[in-house]
């Protein structure tokens, strides 16, 4: 106990050396390169005008005549990627998901965050350079916005009404590395709003404070994304689909690695300095328990809340004829986000999450259209994953559970494509007949459909990696090791002491300790009243 109590008091306060409050901002840390060698506001060729994007592009690649190789590789341009390990095609061009259900058959809405310019259906031109969206990734007026690329019923295309017109020449020179705020206009708002989707992904990382996030806090460090995704060639370190859950080779000798994001390139295998047995055994934790499930207590933080219950079975709903929207929770920033739309059905918010956690060892499972269930489940999981206590590649992460009902194909045992926006009868957004909808969106596949659907309750996991706390916010030892309220209450194949009761166990480790202290006194006794004790 004389060793425990210390080092319990030294693990809540933390090791790892936050930075101080600066009085002004720094400029943001956008990886290896500290500003660029040219000032774009000088080029003859971005003074316009421009009629369109791809205009500006054009002037891009007249001398970033590189980039649209390298680009064309990129998961953001292809939407596309075939799990090395599973075999499995993935990818937004392909999956569904537990938000809108598919981005498939509906890019004239959701390919608004694809990279590019004019992708509406299968005949988009994924070999045009010319259809790279170089601004939305280094404009740095924070004017430039996107479009859906086809038209959309009524229902819909109202919210794209009256927008203020671009001005493509401004936005051309004024381009930069990546901001938060750039990546931040798809990341943040994917699944459609913001942070409807992460729960640690949200406006509120755009200029956060330290206490929200101690590596992109304004009053900190203010790291961009690209600082931790490194860039090479136009390909961003960090998958979603292939995450490294435990970094068995963390630092090299010249500093941080480039090729992966993960916590381990810049601080090491060893994070905590070994200056007590606290801080041993604080490292010997990196083993088991990955970096974020201790240094990211809650999600969901700064004041915008996260979908965590999505149910389509209540959309369709219309008032006189038409849709409708019903706002109804106020988040802690005051802003109040909707709770029905008739296009969507019901949702259910929280904040300041608690993760779930679980043992992973980075391999994502999907279920996609092609993937026949017991059409019979009460629930499947859109995505799982694998990871025991016995897996040495294994560590325990926390992550994110969202539920929904969303529809399936009934007879067949699968989930549908879903054709969600368009301005003909059977779009869902505008005509909400949801039968046609499905029928359509299967048939343009050429998928089989056998005409029944019904709603299915649905799982995704999201591993959080954002959102860092400050070092005296990280979790303490008690938050774990106690045998009521663990956050590890739910990890299996694994006994925790403090949190876990054996009998047995515990008889023998009692029986050892007071048998080590009789052995010590009697010794003591014996070495104290022997001839020879009294002389040395």
């Amino acid at each position: 106990m004389a060793l425990l109590l210390p080092a319990a008091g030294w693990a809540r306060a933390g090791s790892w050396p936050t930075p101080p409050a600066a009085p002004k901002p720094p400029p943001q840390v956008s990886g290896p390169l500290q500003g660029g060698t040219a000032d774009h506001t000088k080029f003859d060729e971005l003074k316009g005008p421009f009629e369109t994007g791809s205009d500006v592009t054009k002037a891009c690649l007249g001398c970033h005549n590189e980039t649209g190789h390298q680009f064309m590789k990129n998961i953001h341009w292809t939407w596309s990627y075939k799990n090395p390990d599973t075999g499995q095609q993935l990818g937004k061009k392909y999956l569904i998901n537990n938000f809108c259900t598919n981005a498939r058959g509906n890019e004239g809405m959701c390919a608004q965050c694809h990279a590019g310019y004019g992708w509406k259906d299968e005949t988009f031109d994924f070999t045009d350079e010319t259809k790279i969206d170089c601004l939305v990734c280094h404009e740095t007026t924070g004017t430039y916005y996107k479009l859906p690329n086809s038209k959309g019923n009524k229902a819909c295309s109202v919210m794209f009404e009256d927008m203020a017109p671009i001005d493509l020449a401004a936005a051309a020179q004024s381009v930069g590395l990546p901001e938060r705020a750039n990546c931040g206009a798809c990341h943040f708002n994917g699944g459609g709003g913001d942070n409807v989707k992460h729960g640690d992904l949200s406006s509120a990382l755009k200029e956060p404070p330290r206490t929200l996030d101690v590596h992109m806090g304004v009053d900190g460090l203010n790291f961009a994304c690209t600082a931790c995704h490194i860039t090479n060639k136009h390909i961003w370190a960090g998958s979603r689909y292939h995450v490294i859950s435990k970094d068995a080779k963390g630092r090299i000798m010249s500093g941080e690695r480039k090729d992966v994001a993960t916590c381990e390139s810049c601080h090491g295998l060893s994070p905590h300095p070994v200056d007590s047995l606290a801080g041993f055994k604080l490292n010997d934790h990196v083993q088991s328990i990955a970096c974020q499930t201790c240094h990211i207590p809650e999600f969901a933080r700064g004041g915008v809340a996260t979908i965590v219950d999505w149910d389509w079975r209540t959309a369709g709903k219309l008032r006189n004829g038409e849709g409708y929207h019903e706002e109804g929770y106020i988040q802690g920033n005051g802003e109040d986000r909707y709770v029905y739309k008739s296009i969507k059905g019901s949702f259910t918010y929280d904040e300041n999450v608690v993760p779930v956690y679980r043992w992973f060892d980075g391999q994502m499972i999907y279920t996609t259209v092609d993937t026949h269930f017991d059409p019979k489940a009460k629930e499947i999981d859109i995505n799982h994953f694998t990871g025991s206590r016995e897996d040495s590649h294994s560590r325990i992460w926390p992550f994110k559970r969202m539920h929904t009902w969303q529809p399936y194909d009934k007879g067949n045992g699968t989930l549908v494509y879903n054709h969600l926006w368009g301005d003909d009868k059977a779009a869902y957004w505008g005509n909400y007949d949801m039968g046609a909808s499905i029928a359509k969106g299967m048939a343009d596949f050429g998928l089989d459909y056998s005409g029944e659907y019904g709603f299915i309750q649905t799982n995704s996991w999201w591993p959080i990696t954002h959102m860092v706390a400050p070092k005296a916010q990280a979790l303490a030892c008690d938050d774990c090791h106690t045998p009521k309220g663990s956050r590890l209450a739910s990890v299996e194949g694994v006994y925790m002491p403090g949190r876990d009761h054996n009998p047995w166990l515990d008889d023998i480790g009692t029986i050892l300790v007071f048998g080590t202290l009789a052995g010590i006194l009697i010794h003591g006794l014996i070495r104290f009243f022997s001839p020879k004790g009294r002389q040395h």
